[in-house]
């Protein structure tokens, strides 16, 4: 079995308490924000339920309404009980997170009103810059960064900076405030509901995306483990164990002894402290990501040879005394014989022998008390075991279904994602069967995914999509098994796998005791889509949502933004906004850097340089009507690094929109404000990806879905517009949350209502803004 479909691990430190007064309460606000929530120390019975409104707490208000929040009661009534103080400490970090403070000037003022400027200007000032400008008696200006823009070319009364360079030389220190149409309600947070937050992403059946990681990260600074919690995954063990083991070395032996169980385990822990990655990547995948990222279209800029080989330097292993004991010390308390550790470490047999060198486990091995490491070790050089899979492999290509099918019924998980071949390989009726018999070893999470690929895995007309951990997103093609069986035959296959999971999650449901009578389902839950399998590596600071959720466009204009650059020096940092708009009958533009209009879509400038620690911003303003008239059925909306390298890590991407007209300065081309902003994400640091599509809008539905696709290129032409399509099919194809509430009120004969005040069970929309919430309904 895989190790993300292992058992449950249980916690059995001391119980310690959750929470301590003297601890970073703004750290604490920073992640209940993410929840649509604020944090405060306060005790939900002590609050007031008659408040005197102060000076500050109406100012607060009144500040919090501009960038787009408004308080519910409860949440008002506490925020009468705090100091002016904390008043402002909480509006200071909305503000941060918001980025107010930051320099949200485009290159071009007004730039609603295009500058007409065409390839042709930048030609002519490439050309005059050459022969020599002024000096050679060229008429024009010299601008700061040295360029010279000849006359009749750029109308620089329009720009903040160098049209052809992309310097800027300007900043705005504002944003406008309070456009927004639709104002996002806060809630309260106590200890208590950050204390479930907590348990709810230590628990969590799925693998945690970059928002909860960072999350459960900084939540873990300031809380302790309870003896009680059981932790959900194995990536979320390796986390725990790094950070307790910041804190004490002795916490760090016991905690591995207790988790890691298997010869993986402690590979992908000291690789996930090398790395960062909870996920086992390979060196070779690592520096033949960071070629890619550091490959450029133009040749004296390409760095790929140089930054490859860097990679491959970093990556070199080297550990003091401490690493290499520790690891001595977990491999010889593994509790399994030495012929099977070494055939768990045999397919990543180049990683173990590198490991084995730098930790100086054959030293080890030699020393009194490790007499079980120097067994693994010497059967592990001596090749003295058979593999599993190598056995498995002998089987199917002599054909022999009856031992295939035991054999994949011995490991679970690995049944799981091999079920669709074996069912095409051998027939459905007895793989199925055998499946069947062992379905309930396997996590919920798993067979949850399988009803939902069924569908796209039988289609033999379309290619698949298949997004690995080393980032990007690829189609495959379908399985050449597929042409042995008519489309009558797949549809009942897929029908079948589809029966089965449902059969399994009723019955799921079913063994847990419940004593409720009644439900309540938002019905916006139908249109959200359970996110198994989707890797998310952006961070949601103001709200977050799981893939596939889709915004309503309020009013005539979507404002696209990104803004990177924040607390860095000033560099060249050239990262690109752009959109693609689709046609009928395959046809597309892109509104980008090298086209600043299409129907529809307006671009704000490209700029290539950052100022110093403030950073910078680009915008597409996108028009509805404008969309209709030209005949658009989807825009794609992607940001790409130009410059070698990924994306900048903290770079900020999203859109606006509001039922009212959003303003755009004509002195400073400023278009961004807050109380607008309908979603967003950060890049995080582990970002492996040079080009990010994050979002397609429907023009017909007035919709846009939320979706992360990452993908290798400088600009949008490398995006792949086959895979877009695919991803947003398949999303739209996921179980969504309301239908597996469905599922869950028939098993347990619950009774659904209309009014959530009369239910004894609530899931409203608020509730799915918890990914961890809306995933331990997959908790086994």
């Amino acid at each position: 079995m895989g190790l993300t479909s292992s058992p449950f691990l249980v916690f059995s430190a001391p119980q310690l308490p959750y929470y301590n007064h003297t601890m970073n309460d703004q750290t604490l606000r920073k992640v209940a924000l993410r929840y649509q929530a604020v944090f405060l120390p306060v005790e939900k019975a002590g609050i007031p339920t008659v408040y005197e409104p102060t000076v500050p707490l109406m100012a607060f208000v009144q500040r919090l309404k501009e960038n787009g929040y408004s308080l519910s009661e409860d949440l008002l009534h506490a925020l009468s009980t705090v100091s002016a103080q904390t008043l402002a400490d909480i509006t200071n970090l909305i503000n941060e997170v918001m980025g107010v403070k930051l320099n949200w000037a485009p290159l071009v003022k007004g730039w609603d009103t295009p500058t007409g400027e065409s390839r042709m200007d930048h030609v002519i000032t490439f050309l005059v810059n050459l022969f020599g400008g002024e000096e050679s008696g060229f008429k024009g200006t010299k601008l700061p960064c040295g360029h010279f823009i000849p006359e009749g070319t750029f109308p620089l009364e329009r720009y903040n900076g160098c049209p052809y360079c992309g310097t800027p030389f300007r900043t705005a220190n504002f944003v406008y405030h309070g456009q927004g149409s639709k104002l996002k309600e806060l809630r309260l947070f106590t200890l208590a509901d950050l204390k479930d937050v907590f348990n709810k992403l230590l628990t969590s059946p799925t693998p945690l995306d970059a928002t909860q990681l960072d999350s459960l990260k900084l939540l873990l600074e300031e809380f302790e483990v309870p003896e009680d919690v059981e932790i959900g995954m194995k990536e979320t063990v390796m986390v725990v164990i790094q950070m307790s083991g910041d804190r004490s070395q002795e916490t760090e032996v016991e905690l591995g002894l207790r988790y890691l169980k298997t010869p993986t385990d402690i590979l992908r822990y000291f690789w996930y402290e090398k790395t960062g990655f909870v996920k086992i990547i390979e060196p070779k995948y690592l520096v033949e990501m960071e070629r890619k990222a550091n490959r450029h279209h133009w040749a004296p800029e390409d760095q790929s040879a140089e930054k490859a080989e860097e990679k491959r330097q970093q990556l070199k292993l080297k550990y003091d005394r401490k690493h290499c004991r520790l690891a001595a010390t977990w491999l010889n308390a593994l509790p399994m014989t030495a012929q099977q550790a070494a055939e768990q470490m045999n397919p990543k047999r180049g990683m173990w022998v590198r490991f084995i060198h730098a930790l100086r486990l054959g030293e080890y091995a030699r020393r009194q008390g490790f007499k079980h490491l120097a067994q693994i070790l010497d059967v592990f050089y001596k090749q003295d075991y058979e593999t599993w899979m190598g056995k498995l492999e002998t089987a199917r290509h002599n054909n022999q279904a009856a031992t295939v099918l035991a054999m994949l019924s011995e490991r679970p998980g690995m049944f799981a994602r091999c079920l669709f071949a074996t069912m095409l390989r051998y027939g459905k009726d007895q793989t199925l069967q055998a499946f069947e018999a062992i379905m309930d070893k396997l996590p919920t999470r798993l067979i949850l995914s399988l009803g939902d690929a069924a569908e796209a895995y039988f289609d033999q007309s379309h290619a698949r999509l298949a997004r690995p951990i080393t980032g990007g997103t690829y189609t495959v093609e379908p399985n050449p098994l597929l042409s042995l069986y008519s489309d009558d035959e797949l549809t009942e296959m897929t029908k079948a796998v589809q029966a089965l999971y449902a059969k399994a999650m009723r019955q799921h449901y079913a063994a847990i005791p419940n004593d409720h009578k009644t439900i309540y389902i938002d019905q916006r839950l139908y249109d959200i889509p359970i996110s198994v399998g989707d890797r998310s590596t952006t961070i949601q600071d103001t709200a977050c949502a799981l893939q596939g959720t889709r915004f309503p466009v309020e009013g005539d204009a979507v404002r696209l933004f990104m803004q990177w650059g924040k607390g860095l020096p000033a560099q060249h940092l050239d990262m690109d906004l752009s959109c693609r708009i689709a046609y009928r009958n395959e046809i597309t533009e892109d509104c980008s850097y090298y086209c600043l209009t299409a129907p529809g879509a307006k671009h704000s400038g490209d700029i290539q340089r950052i100022p110093d620690q403030v950073g910078t911003a680009e915008y597409i303003e996108l028009s509805m009507p404008e969309l209709d008239k030209a005949g658009a059925i989807y825009v794609t909306f992607t940001c790409n690094a130009y410059t070698n390298g990924n994306l900048a890590p903290n770079l900020v991407v999203g859109w606006m929109n509001s039922a009212y007209p959003m303003t755009i300065s004509d002195e400073t081309g400023v278009a961004y404000d807050p109380s607008c902003v309908q979603h967003a994400v950060r890049i995080s640091e582990g970002n492996l990806s040079k080009g990010l599509v994050f979002g397609v809008l429907d023009v017909a539905a007035r919709e846009i879905y939320w979706l992360e696709m990452p993908f290798s290129g400088q600009t949008i032409k490398d995006s792949n517009s086959e895979a877009i399509g695919l991803l947003l099919k398949r999303l739209k194809a996921k179980m969504s949350v309301g239908q597996l509430l469905d599922l869950k009120r028939e098993a347990q004969g619950l009774t659904m209502v209309d009014d959530p005040s009369q239910a004894d069970e609530v899931y409203t929309y608020e509730w799915a803004l918890n990914p961890a919430a809306v995933n331990a309904l997959l908790l086994n």
